[in-house]
């Protein structure tokens, strides 16, 4: 995989933080917890975008003539 150096800047409390995650052993370096949080970052971002779109699907098709106690009962059945 190729990589890419960049520059970034911390602040002193930030970099303290940082060196203290390294230092429990948490990550081997600075490096691999920052692409760490990074890959967090990714993750979160799809899974907003999969609820966004389940919500838009759910609102395109319209209202169900089901009545909140029938979709609770099909939920608990494992229909739904």
């Amino acid at each position: 995989m190729d990589t890419v150096r960049k520059s970034i800047t911390f602040t002193n409390q930030q970099d303290s933080w940082i060196k203290l995650r390294v230092q429990n052993g948490d990550f081997t370096n600075d490096s691999e917890y920052i692409r760490d949080l990074v890959r967090k970052d990714q993750q979160e971002n799809m899974k907003l975008a999969e609820l966004k779109n389940a919500i838009d699907q759910g609102l395109q098709s319209g209202k169900s003539p089901l009545k909140i106690k029938d979709i609770i009962q099909k939920v608990d059945n494992g229909e739904l």
